[in-house]
């Protein structure tokens, strides 16, 4: 079977705190909820997937009691939206409202955009760029 070049995209991450992250995604940069899930026994974990309907990615969010891990962000765990434009200053407020905190990410990032951590210390970069895979 060969893989499909369009293929859709989870990113998974935990958080200490399901709440706060969803506010920053969801009132912060506008993303849904596509779908939640409540721990149901042991082993098992709370969950909220994130997006845009009908984007061929989703940001997969998983905390509660049954949490096994910490978070552990680092400068280089980036999630890039490529906006083709600049930042419009009503996104800044909203992040930044809604839990996140603007932090500088390098030269390249800072020259292109804006990177803002969320509430668990991941990284979000609106790039003013375009995607080019060339």
């Amino acid at each position: 079977m060969e893989l499909a070049q369009r293929a859709h995209v989870r990113i998974a991450r935990p958080s200490l705190d399901l709440a706060a992250a969803e506010r920053f995604w969801t009132d912060g940069l506008g993303l849904r909820v596509l779908y939640r899930a409540t721990a149901g026994g042991p082993g098992e974990h709370d969950l909220v997937m994130l997006g845009w309907p009908d984007a061929s990615w989703h940001l997969e969010l998983v905390g509660g009691a049954g949490l096994t891990v910490t978070p552990t962000p680092t400068a280089e765990d980036l999630l890039v939206l490529y906006l083709d434009g600049p930042l419009p200053d009503e996104t800044v407020t909203r992040l930044v409202r809604a839990g996140g905190t603007r932090v500088a990410a390098g030269p390249y990032w800072d020259r292109w955009g804006m990177t803002f951590a969320d509430p668990d210390g991941y990284r979000l970069v609106l790039s003013t760029r375009a995607w080019s895979n060339g």
